[in-house]
C-alpha cells in the first residue's frame, strides 16, 4: 500500500501537472470505484482544480466550485499519466481524469478491488473521508504519545492504525521500530517516556529519509514504481537476510495477507517472536531465541 512518503510523492507531481486545470470529465472504469453518490460525479466536470492535499493514505484534490474529490488507492492502487485520453477496456483500469494537457489514469492490480473514490462538498465532506490519526510529521510529542496510548495495542498495530496515526502502513511500521529498536508486539502502554520519545522520533526521522529519497527519485513525476520492499530498507521485505546494523538474520511474523519483519538482535533481546502458524505447527520444537 503507498504509504505517506509514498503518497507525498503522488501529491507534490499531481501539484506539477494540474495546479489550475480543468477538469473536463472522470470517466470510469468500474462503478464500483465511486464510493459517494451525492453531490454526482457529473458536479465535478468543468471545474478548475485549486489544491491537491494528502489525508492520511488519500489524494485529494480542490476543485473551484468547494468540491474534492477524495481517491485511495489502498493496497494495489497506482496513478499514470496519459498524454491523450486512455482507454478504460483493461480490467485493471478503475478510472481517468481527463484534462486538456493529458489524463490521470488509475489501476488496481489484483482481483480484490479496494481503491475509492469519494466526491464531497466543503471541509466537512472532507473531515469526513479523514479517519483522524495524527499527522507524524507535524505533529508535537505529547499529541504523538497520547494518540498512541490511548489505547492498549501492540506497537505494530498502533502505528499502522490510521485512527491513531496518519499515513503510516506494513512496510515503514517496520522501519521504523528497527530504528527504534523496539519489539513489535511490545504494548503501547507499556512505554515509558523515553521510550515514546525515542519512537517519535524515529517516525519523524525514518519517514523524511523516505521521502527525500523518493522524492528526488521521481523529480517532479508520477512515478511508475511504487512499491513496499525497496532494497535499501533495513528489515521490511529482508526476512532471512541478514540485519543491516547487527547481520543477524531477519526475522518474521506473517498473519493472513501481513507480514511483519523485525530484527530480534536489534529489537528483542534475541528473542523470536511466535510465527503464529509456522510455531503452531513446531509447537514445542519452535525455538525461543537466536
Amino acid at each position: 500500500m503507498p504509504e505517506l512518503p509514498d503518497i507525498d510523492v503522488y501529491v507534490v507531481a499531481l501539484q506539477n501537472k494540474l495546479s489550475g486545470c480543468v477538469l473536463r470529465e472522470v470517466r470510469l472504469g468500474t462503478p464500483f470505484l465511486l464510493r459517494s453518490v451525492e453531490p454526482p460525479l457529473a458536479a465535478a466536470h468543468g471545474h478548475a482544480v485549486t489544491g491537491i492535499r494528502r489525508i492520511g493514505k488519500r489524494i485529494a484534490l480542490k476543485l473551484d466550485n468547494d468540491l474534492w474529490l477524495v481517491l485511495h488507492l489502498m493496497v494495489g492502487g497506482r496513478l499514470h499519466w496519459h498524454s491523450t485520453p486512455p482507454s478504460l477496456a483493461a480490467k485493471n483500469r478503475l478510472a481517468s481524469f481527463d484534462f486538456a494537457t493529458g489524463s490521470l489514469l488509475v489501476t488496481e492490480a489484483g482481483t480484490r478491488k479496494r481503491a475509492s473514490l469519494a466526491l464531497v462538498a466543503g471541509d466537512a465532506g472532507l473531515a469526513s473521508q479523514d479517519p483522524g490519526g495524527v499527522e507524524p510529521l507535524e505533529c508535537d510529542f505529547a499529541a504523538f504519545r497520547d494518540a498512541l496510548t490511548r489505547e492498549n495495542h501492540t506497537l505494530k498495530r498502533a502505528l499502522t492504525d490510521p485512527h491513531l496515526v496518519a499515513g503510516i502502513g506494513n512496510a515503514y511500521s517496520d522501519e521504523i521500530l528497527h530504528a527504534a529498536r523496539l519489539s513489535p508486539v511490545r504494548l503501547t502502554k507499556s512505554l515509558d517516556e523515553s521510550h515514546l520519545r525515542t519512537l517519535y522520533d524515529a517516525t519523524r526521522e525514518v519517514l523524511r529519509e523516505w521521502r527525500e529519497r523518493l522524492l528526488e527519485e521521481a523529480a517532479g513525476e508520477l512515478p511508475e514504481k511504487v512499491t513496499a520492499f525497496r532494497p535499501e530498507m533495513r528489515v521490511h521485505g529482508r526476512y532471512g537476510e541478514p540485519c543491516r546494523v547487527c547481520g543477524a538474520p531477519v526475522q518474521r511474523i506473517r498473519y493472513k495477507d501481513n507480514e511483519t519483519n523485525y530484527c530480534a538482535r536489534c529489537q528483542t533481546e534475541s528473542r523470536l517472536l511466535k510465527d503464529r502458524a509456522l510455531s503452531r505447527l513446531l509447537k514445542a520444537d519452535w525455538p525461543t531465541t537466536l
